[in-house]
């Protein structure tokens, strides 16, 4: 449809649909894109939307980085904090996504360092999962985190760390002489104090079907225990916690699983290396219709029903 000037009613623009867009366009070339529901003009080389207060509800899940296990006899690593929501994106703005990184095993009896945080532009951010205590002659309390690392102890009984509000858990207890520590906090529940024969599990994940189907995220990490008094690690939390390392030898706790934001199982005793804590996750979920097909950062693009699916394992961005 051609310009028309209206001397009651203005100018109407030229109108089309995404997929209708002209196939051979000028530079200058503007109309009205139903689909995206704002004016767009052609720079010479791509369709550009002009700036507008015009937006569309977007679905999200962010996930932090989980903490790291502790070493020899050390705590479950706390999972990454978890969000879930939905905003409204407008079109034309560059949205950035920042995944959060899983933190590493030091091989140090200090409390391991935390899980990196995820942000993503206008929405809260969510606390990387606290670092889990390892043996230490005076014993310590875990980390505080989106999810709390698991302490350890030695003759008297230490904290996990804490969660944040509204994101994750705290941390198991080590209770005094088991031999065992505890789980690290998960994002729906705090990970379990060590017995004297069992290390503490980690805190459950979160269940999200944002994807199109449910997938668990941000679960602790289990408690290692000391192997040659035959106690049993604890499990990982659901949504891809570490085990502890424990049960006989040198046995090193598992790490995390990638792109869940879960806590790293703690070492066994003798010596045993924690687990790292599993990378973040950030994943939209738009409308198909006003998906605009313009991102960075190669996330992973899928369909579900009538949305599209942008799910970023490492950092980029998204223009609405």
């Amino acid at each position: 449809m051609p310009i028309i000037l209206d001397s009651n009613n203005g100018i109407t623009n030229s109108s089309w649909t995404t997929a209708g867009r002209p196939t051979s366009p000028v530079a200058g070339q503007s109309g009205y894109n139903t689909t995206l529901g704002g004016m767009e003009f052609y720079n010479g080389s791509s369709w550009v939307t002009v700036q507008s207060s015009v937006g569309y509800t977007a679905s999200y899940l962010m996930v932090a980085g989980g903490g790291a296990g502790g070493y020899d006899q050390g705590g479950g690593g706390g999972a990454g904090g978890l969000l879930t929501g939905t905003t409204t994106l407008s079109i034309g703005t560059t949205y950035t996504a920042i995944v959060g990184a899983g933190a590493t095993q030091s091989g140090s009896h200090t409390v391991t360092s935390n899980g990196s945080n995820s942000t993503f532009t206008g929405l809260t951010t969510v606390v990387g999962g606290g670092g889990a205590a390892g043996y230490q002659t005076a014993g310590a309390s875990g980390g505080s985190g989106g999810g709390g690392g698991g302490a350890n102890n030695t003759a008297s009984s230490y904290a996990g760390g804490s969660g944040t509000s509204g994101q994750g858990f705290a941390g198991g207890t080590a209770v005094a002489s088991s031999y065992c520590a505890g789980g690290g906090g998960g994002s729906s529940a705090v990970g379990s104090n060590s017995t004297t024969s069992v290390g503490g599990a980690g805190g459950a994940g979160t269940a999200s079907s944002i994807t199109g189907s449910s997938v668990t995220y941000a679960g602790g990490g289990g408690g290692g225990c000391y192997a040659p008094s035959g106690q049993t690690p604890g499990a990982g939390g659901s949504g891809g916690g570490g085990t502890g390392g424990g049960t006989s030898g040198t046995v090193a706790g598992t790490a995390g699983t990638a792109n869940t934001g879960s806590g790293g199982g703690g070492g066994s005793g003798n010596g045993g290396a924690g687990g790292n804590g599993g990378s973040g996750v950030i994943i939209l979920s738009v409308p198909t219709a006003n998906y605009s097909n313009n991102t960075t950062g190669s996330p992973t693009i899928t369909t579900s029903g009538s949305n599209t699916i942008i799910k970023f394992t490492a950092s980029g961005s998204y223009t609405a």
